[in-house]
């Protein structure tokens, strides 16, 4: 092989690995090796980010930012949000490529990170929930959110900045404090949540009101209910906490529910009928039925309605769990 054949062999391993580094998808960009956020293509993403966060220091969501913006001004629209992992991804994202990069570039990735975090603190509401948008808005979305993990998300992350542990040793101690302030309010306003029924604790719907923390709709098709879904991460999150007495009745009686409304197929139906524990489901006609083939088949496959979330949690999780209180 001549010395220029074996340069261009070298040059095009290098462009494939380069490209398989830069096609990283938005949705696995936190699932990547610890060595990926130390390289050009992370900080690439990194800084990309950094031109869709808002003025208020949060981000819009179900957008793909591995790809630049049209307008590389921020806009000023007041679209941040913790709803589909937007906020929390973008923080987690920055908080690890700034751990790899040249000094300027971590500056700035840690200051945008501190900016989100201020977001995340500033969006909490006195009694501890947090709302799916911020600044509010006036719809569904101002209710104490649940749905999707919007606002289990938060108290994860928030959790790991109050202990100051990697990616999050940049963190200040006033801010760790208010952080840990914020994870002990979270947790209060969960407790307050859980519905009973007939006076015997359940589990939480995919909102809550933002004031009497009342179960509540969200759209036409998400009726109040009980979730099959949305309780997974909460229970999951509860379980990181002291044991108190309020903490482990909350996970008693959540895991018990969830075992009782396990269908014979082994699956959980997303929403639960309160008082019944009936699998119901809508369409956009904001109907409820109790089977699924009665909406129409845009809802029936656009829409998660069934699935195993709480499988590892009952099975797994919180039976070792129970092993590790005090006096098991």
């Amino acid at each position: 092989m001549t010395r220029r054949a074996f340069i261009a062999v070298i040059c095009f391993f290098a462009a494939v690995c380069a490209h398989a580094q830069s096609t990283v998808r938005w949705k696995d960009v936190l699932e990547q090796s610890e060595g990926w956020y130390s390289t050009t293509a992370a900080h690439v993403v990194a800084d990309t980010v950094l031109l869709y966060q808002r003025p208020s220091g949060g981000w819009p969501k179900d957008i793909d930012m591995t790809a630049p913006p049209a307008d590389r001004t921020p806009p000023a629209r007041p679209d941040a949000t913790i709803d589909n992992g937007a906020t929390t991804t973008q923080i987690r994202l920055l908080a690890r490529a700034a751990s790899g990069a040249p000094a300027a570039a971590a500056h700035t990735y840690t200051a945008a990170a501190l900016r989100g975090i201020d977001y995340l603190l500033e969006a909490q509401y006195p009694n501890g929930g947090w709302p799916q948008f911020f600044p509010l808005r006036k719809d569904y979305s101002r209710y104490v959110t649940f749905n999707d993990d919007a606002m289990m998300n938060v108290m994860f992350l928030l959790d790991e900045v109050s202990a100051g542990d990697a990616p999050f040793t940049f963190v200040d101690e006033q801010r760790r404090d208010r952080a840990r302030a914020a994870v002990a309010k979270g947790v209060s306003v969960i407790l307050k949540s859980q519905v009973r029924i007939d006076g015997t604790l359940t589990a939480w719907c995919a909102q809550h009101d933002e004031i009497t923390l009342a179960p509540r709709p969200a759209r036409t098709f998400e009726h109040a209910s009980l979730s099959g879904n949305e309780s997974v991460a909460i229970v999951r999150f509860l379980m990181t906490r002291p044991p108190t007495p309020a903490i482990v009745a909350a996970v008693d009686a959540a895991v018990a529910w969830l075992r009782r409304v396990r269908l014979p197929d082994g699956r959980w139906a997303r929403f639960y009928e309160f008082g019944t524990n009936r699998p119901i489901f809508s369409g956009r006609d904001s109907v409820v039925r109790y089977k699924l083939e009665e909406i129409e088949q845009e809802r029936q496959e656009g829409y998660a309605w069934y699935g195993t979330w709480p499988r590892t949690l009952v099975e797994k999780m919180y039976p070792a769990w129970k092993s590790r209180l005090p006096g098991k």
